[in-house]
């Protein structure tokens, strides 16, 4: 018998589910009926998910795309807190605050996500306990990433912390790495302008450390790095 329309829909919501650390380990019943109720939402690059403030809905699943929530300081300024990719979660804290979304969410890329609707997930929640455990470890992923964020821009200068980006996505290894949106999203993400974060990928390109293209850097000497981190930091 062929599938319908509505039974391949939440197959293909629960195979991106899976995915997910947040459902890791759930049954395929439990995947099923949280998909039944998932809302598939589809973003063009620029548009906004949510607004900081916005009343909360639920929170959310990658399933196509890239989204870059941040805040944005009172004199305008952007501060990227993550850009989340395929089967990754976020929004998590909203289901348990009344003031909204604490931040804002843009689409850095054509996107698809999925909204697991607040009401429905508290209600399962109530029914398995497990599922809020999983919702805490996964909030406090989310925690450690801004407290690793907050522990890099205390780094002095932008080279420095570009070099330590660089050393945590390459795993010290050389090779490509794709860029989490556009060099303005890493910017931002790194507290500092576009035209600064430019000109250091300049430096480092001409010494050979790196190379540069539209969507990835590529890392020829992890070592230099290094060595530009110890210098940097004062360390022998």
């Amino acid at each position: 018998m062929t599938p319908r329309p509505a039974e391949l829909k939440i197959a293909a919501v629960a195979s991106t589910l899976r995915c997910c650390q947040l459902f890791s380990g759930l049954s395929a019943e439990d995947l099923e009926a949280i998909a039944a109720f998932a809302v598939l939402r589809r973003l063009e690059r620029g548009e906004y998910l949510f607004r900081q403030g916005a009343p909360s809905e639920g929170f959310y699943v990658v399933q196509r795309g890239a989204i870059n929530v941040h805040r944005v300081s009172p004199a305008g300024k952007e501060q990227v807190i993550h850009v989340f990719r395929l089967g990754e979660s976020f929004a998590e804290a909203a289901l348990a605050t009344p003031t909204g979304y604490p931040a804002d969410a843009r689409a850095v890329e054509p996107s698809t996500v999925l909204l697991i609707p607040k009401r429905p997930i508290l209600a399962l929640i109530g029914r398995r306990p497990d599922l809020a455990l999983r919702m805490l470890g996964s909030m406090s992923q989310h925690l450690r990433v801004v407290v690793g964020m907050l522990d890099d821009l205390t780094l002095k200068d932008v080279e420095t912390r570009l070099a330590n980006w660089l050393l945590k996505h390459s795993q010290g290894r050389p090779g490509p790495l794709r860029l989490p949106g556009t060099k303005r999203v890493l910017a931002a993400e790194l507290g500092t302008s576009s035209e600064t974060l430019s000109r250091t990928f300049a430096a480092l390109r001409e010494r050979k450390i790196i190379a540069v293209a539209s969507q990835t850097i590529t890392v020829h000497d992890p070592e230099a790095l290094q060595a530009i981190l110890r210098r940097n930091l004062g360390e022998r």
